[in-house]
């Protein structure tokens, strides 16, 4: 039997908090292990309360393949947790906020922009944009925050290569209002008070001016690009030409600053796990040095090298299943439906836990340790249907993964390619924050000891 058609058996549990504030604290905390917790105690249905609000919590290979279906298509809407950052922009839609047909529409529209083909024949000039970002940030000598620099390259990178510009000068504004946006509007973790303050004016205000630059530069430059050199704000502009409805003018800012909102703290959350992963680990550090001193032994890449380095992209793949940027999906209950012997019913928030599986060692043995050779056959242990969600599930999981892929792995590879680098203190242990997307707390520091290239 289809675990949605399983009968329903029992009320939904309502997970153990304290008063008050509820669950609050365990959320904030570790929710990626506060939800492997309740899984184990309470199956793949619970709930939890936050503070004032009640959510529920589907959870498990479950939940990770029930979202992909049919009816986990006609169930699930996301809609309601994005209509907060729609309104602020004064837009009517976004691409995280639709579904349906409408959400194809846009994903259409943006396809090609987010995908490995933006990239394909641009991985040197991938390479040279990152050597340019350690020149700056990773000074010798040096205790470099990770994150924030990371932050930096990776603005660089998105903004030349799917946008044709790196706002450099915009990261911290950008930085500050996905800060507020994401915890007071979507996950709805802080007051709306918040965005009341001076500061989050001033960094919206900014973000929007860059959105205007990027529009008035797409129209100077109308007419003189080919398309096979048209990247993604070409794709987003061009629909707004051609068909007003499709792309109003009123979404135009959202939707062509999309990318950094879309990439700033995932990507830059992702590989800054990554840096402490390998540090922490001598062996994978020592394989990963050997990898990528054959990968550029001979200058410049080709398409197919990187295919030679197994290593890397294995590191890449563990930090993601111990250190989930998407520990969850946020939607409402569009109907009535059934899951696991309970009923969850239309209106209802939902958080669908599809990284719970990241932890147990029934799919991934000795879950807290940093394998990365899980992913290579014969183990392939993420190949298991609905253990593996790193870029989320279902119709929404993450336009830009095939993109995000090869840019982590090419900047990561010439990262520990030019640099001898150190956890300060040699003895640190990672410290993570989960607002407003998880990854390593912004003082997370390593040691610039030199050069190796």
């Amino acid at each position: 039997m289809d675990i949605a058609e399983t009968p329903v058996v029992s009320v939904t549990p309502l997970v153990r908090g304290l008063p008050l504030i509820g669950s609050v604290l365990d959320m904030a905390k570790d929710p990626a292990q506060f939800f492997v917790k309740c899984y184990r105690e309470y199956g793949p249905v619970f709930r939890v309360r936050l503070l004032n609000h009640t959510y529920t919590v589907m959870a498990g290979v479950e939940a990770a393949n029930f979202i992909g279906t049919r009816e986990g298509k006609e169930c699930l809407r996301s809609k309601e947790f994005w209509q907060g950052l729609v309104k602020e922009y004064g837009a009517t839609r976004t691409l995280t906020g639709e579904d349906g047909e409408s959400h194809k529409e846009l994903r259409d529209i943006m396809r090609r922009g987010y995908s490995r083909e933006a990239i394909k024949g641009r991985y040197n000039e991938l390479l040279e944009i990152t050597d340019r970002s350690i020149m700056r940030d990773w000074k010798v000598g040096q205790a470099v925050p990770v994150v924030e620099a990371m932050q930096y390259l990776v603005t660089d990178q998105l903004g030349s290569i799917l946008t044709g510009s790196a706002p450099l000068e915009y990261v911290k504004d950008i930085r500050t209002t996905i800060l507020y946006i994401l915890n007071v509007l979507v996950t709805r973790q802080r007051p709306k008070v918040l965005l009341l303050r001076p500061e989050y004016k001033r960094a919206k205000a900014r973000v929007f001016e860059l959105g205007r630059k990027m529009i008035a530069d797409y129209y100077a430059k109308a007419g003189s690009r080919k398309d096979e050199d048209k990247n993604l704000i070409d794709d987003i502009m061009d629909a707004h030409v051609r068909d007003r409805r499709l792309m109003p003018e009123s979404d135009l800012v959202l939707n062509v600053t999309g990318p950094y909102v879309a990439g700033l703290d995932t990507v830059a959350n992702t590989i800054g796990a990554f840096v402490y992963a390998v540090l922490k680990h001598p062996e994978a550090l020592r394989r990963i040095q050997a990898e990528v001193d054959a990968l550029f032994a001979n200058g410049r890449i080709e398409e197919d090298d990187l295919k030679k380095i197994p290593a890397v992209h294995g590191a890449i793949m563990e930090t993601m299943r111990l250190y989930p940027v998407a520990v969850a999906q946020i939607r409402t209950a569009t109907r009535d439906f059934n899951f696991a012997g309970h009923r969850i019913k239309a209106g209802e928030m939902l958080y669908i836990g599809t990284s719970v599986p990241h932890f147990m060692e029934e799919y991934f043995p000795n879950p807290q340790k940093f394998d990365i050779d899980r992913y290579e056959k014969p183990r392939a242990e993420h190949m298991q249907s609905g253990v593996y969600s790193p870029y989320g599930r279902g119709p929404h999981t993450c336009l830009g993964k095939s993109l995000a892929e090869v840019q982590m792995a090419l900047s990561m590879a010439r990262l520990f390619w030019k640099l001898d680098l150190a956890l300060d203190p040699p003895d640190y242990v990672l410290k993570t924050k989960t607002a407003p997307t998880p990854g390593p707390a912004m003082d997370f520091r390593v040691k610039v000891k030199g050069y190796r290239h």
